[in-house]
């Protein structure tokens, strides 16, 4: 088994639990994203990212141009900050 021990603490390293259980995981990543799919339906893009700081810490691209620096910075891109 992939397990290892650090300071007392039993570690597992298996490369993408949630494909051995692709139901539950479903469920799991449905019942934390909807709200933010059904916000941004909702009020849209800029009114969504607006009202919920975790949203706008989300949004990596927006009017064709890369908005958050770190990703900009990994894909050699302009970085162009969001102002909403």
């Amino acid at each position: 088994m992939p397990t290892y021990e650090v300071d007392g603490v039993i570690h597992y390293c298996v490369p993408n639990m949630p494909g051995v259980v692709p139901r539950t995981s479903t469920y799991a990543l449905t019942n934390v994203t909807l709200k933010y799919a059904s916000m941004l339906a909702a009020l849209g893009v800029e009114d969504a990212i607006a009202r919920d700081k975790h949203l706008a810490l989300g949004l990596n691209v927006y009017g064709s141009y890369v908005c958050n620096e770190p990703v900009a910075h990994d894909l050699h891109m302009e970085y162009r900050a969001y102002r909403g």
